[in-house]
């Protein structure tokens, strides 16, 4: 089967490359906007397979990318595990109680409730054009644990980074579950249909050294070698955002087969760095596809021409934004489609 994305992911080189971009089933759509206001918010969204599949689906549809990314969201494994999740209008997601106030012993897991994102893989995977490839995904360790910690997110994730210093051993045991949860959850995944998976370390930048070799590179290598045992031909993403000059450590240590680079990366440095023939995914700003213009094009020549000598995803550096236009989208298409 043709699918110019999962050939790149396996280190084959593409011209022009294949494009998917982050959060590209999502509010900068009128038809998911109509989609989730009829289903009354994003969690109900989330567990109605057929309407996920239906956002999943919808970006393929009106732009024809090269990959699909399943609609879900990360903290799904903490809802798995027994936290309460809740999508608060103007406040964004609450997990409770945190683990600031309770443990994961006094949790009831429920894995049950990650049982209509596998429904949404099936109904994707049976529907997808053959020649792009689905993509799966999940938080890395770390980040799924700063939200489980202070119960919902913060800029410098200042209460996971006390835990983890005051009391790492507990704060490791939080890792480890995670860990194991998330294994199971990116297997059913691909049992369900996924070619590959993406593992999103949303706050990755905000560690220091040590702490990024023992909270972000450790866990994500054991996940990413516990996975591969059990599917050797499914490539891994990683997506450690933030993560600036400890990216090459990153992609040396961890065993994952792309690495997915935030806008603040430099692309002519990253290829400089990286390990030769290392698949790279990214890395536009999405400020300058809201700009459009003479910039946005400077900006895709610069990364297209830095990557050109190896595997490359066209992709942003983060996740569309809700205000970017159609029209932007198109013309990012038409620009990297060009070569």
């Amino acid at each position: 089967m043709n699918r110019p994305l999962l050939s790149v992911l396996r280190g084959e080189r593409r011209d022009p490359p294949p494009v998917w971009l982050m959060r590209q089933a999502g509010r900068y759509l009128p038809e998911y906007r109509a989609l989730r206001a009829d289903k009354g918010g994003f969690l109900e969204l989330v567990n109605d397979s057929e309407a996920a599949a239906e956002v999943t689906l919808q970006p393929i549809r009106r732009f024809g990318f090269d990959g699909a990314i399943l609609f879900s969201d990360i903290l799904v494994i903490p809802h798995a595990l027994g936290q309460k999740l809740e999508f608060l209008p103007g406040e964004g997601p609450k997990l409770s109680p945190r683990l600031l106030d309770a443990t994961l012993e006094s949790f009831q897991a429920a894995p049950e409730r990650l049982e209509p994102v596998y429904g949404t893989v099936r109904r994707v995977a049976a529907a997808l054009a053959p020649e792009a490839t689905f993509l799966g995904f999940a938080g890395s360790p770390w980040t799924v644990a700063t939200y489980m910690v202070a119960g919902e997110g913060s800029r410098e994730q200042a209460e996971a980074r006390r835990y983890a210093y005051r009391d790492p051993a507990a704060f490791g045991a939080i890792i480890v579950a995670i860990e194991g949860a998330t294994l199971d959850y990116l297997s059913k995944q691909i049992e369900a249909g996924v070619h590959a998976v993406q593992l999103f370390d949303s706050w990755a930048g905000s560690l220091s050294p040590a702490q990024f070799e023992q909270w972000v590179i450790a866990p994500t290598a054991r996940l990413t070698a516990a996975l591969k045992a059990r599917h050797p031909d499914t490539p891994v993403i990683g997506f450690p955002k933030g993560s600036g000059g400890k990216l090459p450590a990153y992609a040396r240590e961890t065993g994952v087969d792309a690495i997915g680079l935030d806008e603040t990366v430099d692309p002519a440095w990253a290829h400089a760095s990286l390990p030769a023939e290392l698949p790279v995914q990214g890395n536009l700003d999405p400020l300058a596809l809201i700009a459009g213009g003479a910039e946005f094009d400077a900006a895709a020549s610069r990364i297209l021409d830095a990557f050109r000598e190896r595997p490359h995803i066209f992709n942003l550096g983060h996740g569309i934004l809700p205000d970017t236009p159609i029209a932007h989208v198109e013309q990012l298409l038409e620009r990297v489609r060009r070569g």
